[in-house]
């Protein structure tokens, strides 16, 4: 295998999902980043990033709603190449970086995709003249909120002037009242890490229905939880029973038949498959909204991702099922809008992983390799990576593995 091989294997891939007014996933940004340690080894940017591109989307969109839309970053040589040829344009939208130039080469390279039918976006936009070539032909301008120090009359300034039907989009949206303000401007679409940060809400207590779901949880925590405990809770929901047919009987088990017994269903999986698996359609269903079944899913592929890491690490001691707690819960404030001090006294947990999901103790820096992957953080993502002695292939390897068995776990698949 030659050099150049390996900087196309070594790869991260993190997703960021874009959301409607509502909070329903209109679609995601693919961030990638290829060369171990985090450095590029080919000299043909343009060559680099395509294959990054064309190995990446299939990874990175497996068992993706088909109906989302996928963002990609091209950078002046891809956009002039016309690599955005080789994707679906049904799907994808050629998301135009802020550094490109709007040249001859480069507005003609935009004006060929936009007659084709693509979608195109521009870039961290804060009313940069020179752009405005661009703007003319984009369908979506990505508004920088966060440079602009979310102030609404400086982002209301820098939309002077942009054609009437441009889709607007608020990147780097950090908290929900920045989201309420610039859903109230006019803006469309939102990117950010207000729908993983906590709205809390004053006097929130917990519904009889989320208390059960947290005992639940807090029981199968027990490291003495009695399988006959298991049997009990599935019995008392006809439709957890189903979803657990419908799993094992798809999840790749090599069954001869189909399996229609919890307890056969349990003893095929082992106590702590059941578990996991109980605890992730739990959290999946603790609250409802599009926001909150994001958050589930963000919050069972974080878990098995920490399972795995713990797994392959060079810690002297890990404990995956305790590691893969900690990545469940970790977003459990933000999907019920409460502190998390409060949502700990109704789920007792081993120290340990409280002191995580309060961001202090040993576990929060494992958290921590998690959220840098999920946001694209590479520098950070690399230098925990070393910390733990695993190498960046590796790490994908696990984020990918994770990422279908959340899938499957949640009951996501292709055709969603």
């Amino acid at each position: 295998m030659n050099r150049d091989t390996q900087a196309f294997e070594s790869m991260f891939i993190a997703r960021q999902p874009v959301f409607t007014p509502d909070e329903s996933v209109w679609g995601y940004e693919l961030l990638f980043r290829t060369g171990r340690d985090n450095v590029a080894v080919i000299g043909d940017e343009s060559q680099a990033t395509a294959s990054v591109i064309a190995d990446g989307l299939t990874l990175a969109t497996d068992g993706m709603d088909q109906a989302a839309r996928i963002l990609i970053n091209f950078p002046e040589k891809l956009l002039v190449e016309d690599a955005g040829f080789a994707l679906p344009k049904d799907r994808c939208v050629v998301e135009i970086l802020e550094n490109v130039r709007p040249s001859r080469a480069a507005l003609a390279a935009t004006r060929r995709l936009k007659d084709a039918g693509y979608t195109l976006a521009v870039d961290d936009f804060v009313g940069q003249d020179e752009l405005r070539p661009f703007l003319e032909l984009a369908d979506i301008v990505k508004v920088d909120v966060l440079a602009q120090n979310s102030d609404p009359a400086r982002i209301g300034r820098s939309l002077r002037d942009l054609p009437a039907d441009t889709t607007l989009l608020a990147e780097k949206v950090e908290d929900n009242e920045t989201f309420k303000v610039l859903r109230d401007m006019g803006f469309t679409l939102f990117q950010g890490f207000f729908f993983s940060r906590p709205e809390i809400i004053p006097g929130r207590k917990l519904t009889a229905n989320e208390t059960t779901k947290l005992q639940i949880l807090g029981e199968l925590a027990k490291p003495d939880f009695e399988p006959a405990r298991l049997a009990a809770v599935l019995q008392s929901d006809p439709s957890l029973t189903y979803r657990l047919f419908r799993y094992v009987n798809s999840a790749g088990f090599g069954l001869a038949e189909k399996i229609t017994s919890a307890k056969r269903a349990m003893d095929m999986m082992g106590m702590i498959r059941a578990k996991q698996w109980l605890r992730s359609v739990i959290i999946a269903d603790l609250n409802p909204s599009p926001r909150a079944g994001e958050l589930a899913y963000l919050a069972v592929h974080r878990a098995k991702f920490l399972e795995s890491v713990c797994s392959c690490s060079n810690r002297p001691v890990c404990e995956p099922d305790t590691l893969f707690m900690t990545g469940l819960f970790s977003l459990l404030d933000a999907m019920l809008g409460m502190h998390m001090n409060d949502i700990l006294k109704s789920l007792p947990l081993e120290e340990s992983v409280a002191q995580a999901l309060n961001g202090t103790g040993d576990l929060y820096d494992l958290l921590r390799l998690a959220t840098s992957y999920e946001r694209g953080q590479w520098g950070e993502t690399t230098q925990r990576l070393k910390k733990l002695s695993i190498d960046s292939l590796q790490a994908e390897l696990l984020y990918i593995q994770a990422r279908t068995w959340a899938q499957k776990t949640l009951g996501y698949s292709k055709n969603d």
